[in-house]
């Protein structure tokens, strides 16, 4: 039975979920979502796994302050660990060359895995990101420069692409800086 690193981490954008495997991240992403981890770790390790709490697994959470403070390269060579099938690790470990403060569509996106008819594939993979933040699939566009598709809520999407330094049209956010 495998036991996982689990740590929850307040942070700009809402409490954080995390579980590592002591080498790479398996699952970040908001409390909102704390069901969804325990599926995807039910669909990875069956109901034999076991989470121990951690203080800051990986320095994870040295990392995540890091990077809300502008750090934005304190996330670029965390390890994941996404699971998935070979199209969705395409998808997720692309989302790593788009640099903070920058965007791309999701027909960038399909091009660059180079399957450029898959810009629809590419979105419902983006929702099913199982590492937010450090596969930054916030930095994902529709084709007319609009906030789509973001499952942690547009608005986290807005305060993440401005926080990162992006000033497109749509970079409004309420959440406070």
């Amino acid at each position: 039975m495998p036991t996982l690193d689990f740590l929850r981490m307040p942070s700009p954008v809402g409490e954080l979920l995390i579980v590592t495997t002591g080498q790479a991240v398996q699952f970040l992403d908001y409390v909102d979502y704390e069901s969804r981890m325990h599926t995807l770790l039910r669909s990875r390790y069956g109901d034999a796994y076991t989470l121990r709490d951690a203080d800051d697994p990986l320095e994870l959470r040295s990392r995540l302050q890091a990077y809300f403070a502008g750090q934005y390269q304190a996330v670029d060579d965390i390890p994941v660990e996404t699971g998935g099938t070979p199209f969705q690790q395409a998808v997720w470990l692309a989302l790593r060359t788009i640099p903070a403060g920058q965007t791309a569509t999701y027909g960038q996106q399909a091009a660059r895995i180079g399957n450029p008819a898959a810009t629809r594939a590419v979105g419902r993979t983006n929702g099913l990101n199982p590492i937010a933040i450090i596969l930054p699939c916030h930095r994902v566009i529709g084709a007319n420069g609009t906030l789509t598709g973001y499952a942690g809520g547009l608005e986290r999407k807005a305060w993440l692409l401005h926080h990162e330094g992006w000033r497109g049209a749509a970079a409004q956010t309420t959440l406070p800086l």
